[in-house]
């Protein structure tokens, strides 16, 4: 069996160790919400390094919506990416993806407002970008995460999560610098299944937590 988190916290604390380790130049943490925020506030605190937001949206299947075709993360230019062996294996046409992109830019927005208010992007340039989640099972969210990212310049990207499935992190260390990942279980079936609390985040979690962040001297 593979390592069990107590929380997200404490998951954030052990990936933080690891991180520490590196002694990464001028540190910036983006954390993917919502469940990636409180691994990611532990992490910044650990760092001393500002928190700032990758707002990404996943795009599932029509009939499993947890299971991700595709994914959308705004900016300048929105960025769709799709999983083409998935699509291709469950037949789902891009007219829906694109449809289904539209409304998700629509959330992205909604959450940018209640997180972030008017608050501009942190500025990743010349910047060791960490970007952290509570774990990754497809990845597809992710590489649409990473591939903006990247247009913003960082000096280098470093991909952190507690738990991951191998495969998906060999697929994602083209577009990083770095990878810490905690734990690679075989076989992978969810993210949740390595967590022993692992409840759902809402919108007034990730707000407490972002107020509380920027309050830490």
């Amino acid at each position: 069996m593979t390592v069990r988190f107590p929380d997200r916290h404490q998951a954030g604390l052990a990936l933080a160790l690891e991180l520490a380790k590196l002694d990464l130049p001028a540190p910036i943490v983006l954390a993917l919400p919502r469940g990636g925020v409180p691994v990611a506030a532990a992490v910044a605190r650990q760092l001393k390094a500002p928190l700032d937001l990758l707002l990404v949206r996943k795009i599932g299947v029509p009939w499993q919506p947890e299971l991700a075709v595709a994914a959308i993360i705004d900016g300048e230019h929105p960025e769709v990416v799709v999983d083409e062996p998935m699509r291709r294996e469950t037949g789902v046409d891009r007219a829906y993806i694109d449809a289904e992109a539209k409304k998700q830019l629509e959330e992205i927005e909604r959450r940018r407002k209640i997180y972030l208010g008017t608050r501009p992007p942190l500025s990743v340039q010349g910047r060791t970008a960490i970007v952290v989640d509570d774990g990754i099972a497809t990845g597809t969210s992710m590489r649409a995460a990473l591939l903006a990212l990247r247009r913003r310049n960082p000096a280098a990207i470093v991909l952190a999560v507690p738990v991951a499935p191998r495969d998906t992190l060999e697929a994602l260390r083209r577009q990083v610098d770095r990878v810490v990942c905690l734990a690679q279980p075989e076989p992978f079936y969810a993210v949740g299944m390595h967590y022993q609390d692992f409840h759902q985040v809402e919108d007034a979690e990730v707000v407490a937590t972002l107020l509380a962040v920027d309050k830490t001297p």
